[in-house]
């Protein structure tokens, strides 16, 4: 009788090359904290669940913060452009906006990205971006997902979500009810289209290319 052999690999899933990356993000984690002494930011990349230390943060009446977000469309530009590194940047600010409009301090993200077949260059690109915005934001990226799920994602295509916790003093939160008759209102300058809008954006990029057809 023939040995008919069932394994993850044959169904498309490439679990070694997922604990590859894994191995990678870990030792990109532990790279950025290597001047800590706290065990609790050792090897926090990889665990069942992410462990964050709440108790340095000094603040009096600690109120916590949530949010979750994506990148839209924008991930359909990204994989005609062949551009990975800056998208994870966008992710991350996506959240961490929602957080200190309230007030809040970015404490840590988290990212989940599901593709139809894992590749590592494109993925560790991805991250490229999620550690960058993470710095800038000044948070820890402590942990995430990455899903192989092959016949609901196209070969090259993914999705990518974050979630981001942050902390703010009760009496401190911002709140559109404190908002006033006589409050300036600052604007700041975008340095270009991130993630909002860009079904429109993209629906103007087709018109654009049809006029010049």
């Amino acid at each position: 009788m023939k040995k008919n052999e069932n394994s993850y690999k044959k169904s498309g899933v490439n679990i070694s090359l997922a604990n590859k990356l894994v191995k990678h993000i870990s030792k990109i984690s532990q790279k950025n904290d290597k001047k800590s002494k706290d065990p609790l930011k050792k090897d926090v990349i990889g665990g069942f669940g992410s462990l964050f230390d709440l108790s340095n943060t000094k603040i009096k009446d600690p109120i916590i913060v949530s949010c979750t977000d994506g990148v839209g469309t924008k991930i359909d530009l990204a994989n005609k452009l062949k551009k990975f590194d800056t998208i994870g940047i966008d992710l991350v600010a996506m959240c961490v906006n929602d957080l200190i409009v309230q007030g809040a301090k970015p404490l840590f993200f988290l990212d989940y990205i599901a593709v139809g077949k894992l590749n590592f260059n494109k993925t560790k690109n991805i991250l490229k971006g999620i550690f960058k915005g993470c710095r800038i934001s000044k948070c820890k990226l402590i942990g995430g997902e990455t899903a192989e799920m092959p016949g609901v994602y196209s070969k090259d295509k993914f999705d990518l979500a974050g979630f981001s916790v942050g902390i703010v003093s009760k009496k401190k939160i911002l709140d559109k009810r404190n908002v006033k008759e006589g409050d300036i209102i600052l604007a700041i300058p975008s340095n270009g289209i991130h993630s909002n809008g860009y079904s429109l954006v993209r629906s103007i990029l087709k018109k654009i290319k049809s006029l010049k057809v």
